[in-house]
């Protein structure tokens, strides 16, 4: 009868362990699922930057991209994990108040990257409510306020985390369809990301290039 008792207690105990480890884990995982909806919703509420669709197939879409402006950051890297972690953090530094005034700007979506062999650059869109004597001026001078021309551009998207394998590849592809579609592109292929890194569910991401497009 000893034994069995100590058996019956040893059971019992495994048991008592194994429901509290799961007890964790479904703690844990009701977090991540209530973290993951703030940020996605969070995310949402940002401005995003206004465009028309012009035109639209099975794999892209033309769309006309009135003016705007942007905040950038020009760098020496030639790829996409070079440019991404200092060029978010030093315009993020500026939008946060590391400007002439200590100002604070809302974030805005998307975020626009340019990597080429000669100058990439970063750029955040400034909300719409600014004009460029309105914004104040960085404290960084590798920053840039300027305002961009209006221009049509040719769009692929997809989903997930980006990296340089997978821009690479949707550029391919968007110049493909372009091609085939006799569609005339002008300048490099950019890159567009709208979510946070710690943003794991429902990412969005955008491959673009200015083309010639007459309405």
């Amino acid at each position: 009868m000893k034994i069995v008792s100590f058996l019956r207690s040893i059971l019992t105990s495994a048991f008592i362990n194994l429901s509290n480890k799961r007890i964790i884990i479904l703690v844990g995982c009701l977090l991540f699922i209530l973290f993951q909806s703030f940020v996605s919703i969070t995310s949402n509420m940002a401005e995003t930057q206004k465009y028309t669709v012009v035109h639209k197939t099975a794999n892209f879409e033309i769309r006309h991209y009135p003016a705007a402006i942007l905040a950038t950051y020009y760098s020496n890297a030639k790829t996409y994990k070079e440019l991404a972690n200092p060029g978010f953090r030093k315009i993020a530094s500026y939008i946060f108040g590391s400007n002439e005034g200590n100002k604070k700007i809302a974030m805005t979506t998307p975020v626009h990257m340019d990597m080429n062999s000669s100058k990439s650059s970063m750029s955040f869109v400034m909300p719409s409510k600014y004009d460029l004597d309105k914004l104040p001026k960085p404290l960084n001078s590798e920053l840039e306020i300027h305002e961009v021309q209006s221009e049509f551009v040719a769009v692929i998207t997809f989903s997930g985390y980006a990296n340089d394998e997978s821009i690479q590849k949707k550029s391919t592809e968007l110049s493909t369809y372009l091609t085939d579609a006799k569609i005339k592109t002008m300048g490099p292929y950019r890159y567009l990301g709208y979510n946070a890194p710690y943003q794991f569910i429902g990412r969005k991401n955008e491959i673009i290039v200015k083309v010639e497009w007459n309405l």
